[in-house]
């Protein structure tokens, strides 16, 4: 092995894809036991390593040279073999600081919470006192004297940047936020590390509030680009981290659609889905299979209640994945729950029939007459318009329907942070 990752587990890295890109050579994921990477270690056998959870400490005895940021941070994610000599950096501290100036984060004279203390919240707090933070705060599940509970960290009005440095909110358990953004009046900006799923609930909720937030995904591609540098001795664009994050960010975010019932989601996400070579999952399908029944039998049986609960189970599996195209079911967009998980992976494009050309029936309990659809529309519409990242028409042609979900969701498949300014986000909501 040349170039590659160590840590465990690493079962949804982005990191090969994000190395390759950049630098052109062959990247291996290595998950691997304390016993396998003490072993490596102690063999050389590689040119260069990044190093992720839990061993960001335990490599350092092992290395022979030690950056100044690794040394005074007491972490090393990078690991570069200098003729048989193991030297240690800590890039996540430039791509942290990256994801920072990304959103227009100053930390100059403001107060800093940083959840979690384990090695990530060592390089967060030093890249923040290197930026002029004036007070860093830090909340950890176990108090210690030098960390405050995150019940006491709720007491702390004056808090203005508000940093996740912790798992909380990573695949699988994506609906688990850290904290309420809410609770801090003070708030300006929140950052997340986590970057699976593309959106967490934390970022979710600082935006409901109206403030700026990120993920970790252009953190973890800014600190790939300032490893790769290490590793072939060069210096690489910086126009290659905006770049590889928006190519990422749209190879991974799900194509999902949502609309009135018989406006073709399911037709045309199943061309979609052969288009773009991705797997196409719909939601109805998910709850048939699930209840083994129709969905009209589901109705008469066990009424609406019910069907919505399945309905949000089998969306809360299908928008874990990523790199899908999800067609839902045309009241998906009632509990704002369903809404909330779509949007963590996904762009979510409304697909927009005129009424009179809506198919009624086949399956469609609530849809039955155009006067049904009249009623459901009006209901409807203020929420498609809420959900949707983008609206488009599926009338006439229908590869011309699908060309135009596909510019849709090219259009909108970008990381907010770097590419939509705010009046584009209002006009959305």
């Amino acid at each position: 092995m040349e170039y590659g990752l160590i840590g465990l587990p690493l079962g949804h890295s982005f990191s090969k894809l994000i190395h390759e890109r950049l630098g052109g050579y062959a990247y291996e994921l290595c998950p691997v036991t304390e016993e396998e990477a003490a072993a490596l270690l102690r063999s050389r056998a590689f040119r260069g390593l990044n190093v992720t959870i839990p061993y960001k400490q335990f490599v350092i005895p092992f290395c022979d040279e030690l950056d100044p940021a690794a040394r005074a941070i007491g972490a090393v994610n990078t690991i570069v073999n200098r003729g048989g000599r193991l030297v240690g950096y800590n890039t996540d501290f430039d791509g942290f600081r990256y994801l920072a100036n990304s959103l227009g984060v100053s930390f100059m004279g403001k107060t800093v919470l940083i959840l979690g203390g384990g090695a990530t919240h060592r390089t967060i707090a030093a890249a923040a006192q290197s930026e002029g933070a004036a007070r860093i705060l830090t909340a950890s599940r176990t108090p210690r004297p030098d960390r405050i509970s995150y019940e006491q960290a709720r007491g702390e009005a004056g808090v203005q940047i508000l940093v996740n440095a912790t798992p909380v909110g990573m695949y699988p358990q994506v609906d688990d936020c850290p904290i309420d953004p809410a609770a801090f009046p003070a708030l300006e900006a929140v950052l997340d590390v986590v970057y699976n799923p593309l959106e967490t609930r934390l970022v979710q909720a600082a935006r409901a509030l109206g403030i700026p937030a990120g993920g970790g995904l252009a953190m973890l591609v800014a600190q790939a680009k300032y490893a790769a540098e290490r590793f072939l001795d060069t210096v690489l664009p910086q126009e290659s981290i905006p770049s590889i994050t928006r190519e990422i960010w749209a190879q991974r975010a799900n194509l999902v659609l949502i609309g009135m019932p018989g406006s073709g989601k399911t037709r045309l996400g199943e061309a979609l889905s052969r288009r773009l070579g991705r797997p196409f999952v719909d939601t109805d399908a998910l709850i048939v299979q699930e209840a083994g029944q129709p969905i009209e039998a589901i109705f008469a049986q066990q009424g609406e209640a019910t069907f919505r609960d399945l309905e949000e189970a089998a969306i809360a599996r299908a928008a874990k994945g990523t790199g899908q195209v999800i067609s839902t079911g045309g009241g998906s967009i009632l509990r704002p729950a369903n809404v909330d998980r779509l949007r963590q992976n996904g762009v979510l494009l409304h697909v927009y029939r005129p009424l009179e050309q809506l198919s009624l029936g086949q399956g469609r309990p609530l849809s039955q007459s155009r006067a049904d659809n009249e009623a459901i529309w009006q209901a409807r519409a203020p929420l498609y318009a809420a959900a949707a990242h983008r609206k488009f028409e599926n009338t006439g042609n229908p590869e011309l329907a699908a060309q135009r979900a596909y510019d849709a969701f090219l259009a909108a498949a970008r990381p907010f942070q770097y590419s939509i300014t705010k009046d584009e986000r209002n006009s959305r909501s």
